[in-house]
């Protein structure tokens, strides 16, 4: 999934900001606590106060992605 989600982050460049958290790393676990992180891969979209405004769990496809990202910048 890695190739398609930098891909869309190129796409995207300037309108979405994309960041990466490693599930693996104990340092982000209250982090992932916050966001109720439960399954690898899971991909969040955050407004600018940080707040959960989408969610995708599991293997997602390109189209979500774009349909999730596309809702939120109308």
């Amino acid at each position: 999934m890695a190739p398609m989600v930098h891909g869309l982050e190129a796409e995207y460049s300037g309108k979405i900001k994309f960041s990466y958290l490693d599930a693996d790393d104990p340092n982000t676990d209250e982090f992932q606590s916050a966001l109720g992180f439960q399954y690898q891969p899971e991909f969040y979209l955050l407004d600018a106060d940080g707040n959960v405004i989408g969610k995708l769990i599991g293997f997602a496809s390109e189209d979500e992605f774009r349909n999730l990202f596309n809702q939120q910048l109308q």
